[in-house]
């Protein structure tokens, strides 16, 4: 399997932490933007594109602020969603960390392109 390599990507976004924090922390917030579904089971988030299982496990967890999954099927790899707001403006980003191979990484950008506009169109922002 190809080397992937960590991407790191920030997008602002119209919304308060803490109803933002429901979208990427809640199997159904999460099922309405990232994936096509996501069932949380025997403690595991199960998140499913295209009939798909790809299970994860939620390793961190800072309320308002942060998730980070990590993949059981793609091990040592994981996925962090953070929201950082801005103290003196007040502006909030998300900011995602995700792994790549190399050569997939402009198509990867352009997935998460779209599934933030998924999200913005979720929020109303």
């Amino acid at each position: 399997m190809a080397e992937k390599r960590k991407m790191q990507l920030e997008y602002e976004i119209r919304s308060s932490p803490k109803i933002l924090y429901s979208f990427i922390s809640e199997p159904n917030g999460l099922a309405q933007w990232f994936a096509d579904d996501v069932v949380y089971k025997d403690s595991k988030y199960h998140f499913i594109w295209d009939n798909e299982d790809h299970p994860a496990k939620l390793i961190t967890a800072k309320e308002n602020k942060s998730v980070k999954f990590a993949w059981l099927d793609d091990s040592p790899y994981y996925l962090e969603l953070e929201i950082i707001q801005d103290e003196l403006t007040n502006d909030v980003a998300l900011a995602i960390t995700d792994f790549v191979i190399e050569e997939n990484e402009a198509d990867r950008k352009l997935i998460w392109n779209n599934q933030i506009q998924y999200l913005l169109s979720v929020l109303g922002a």
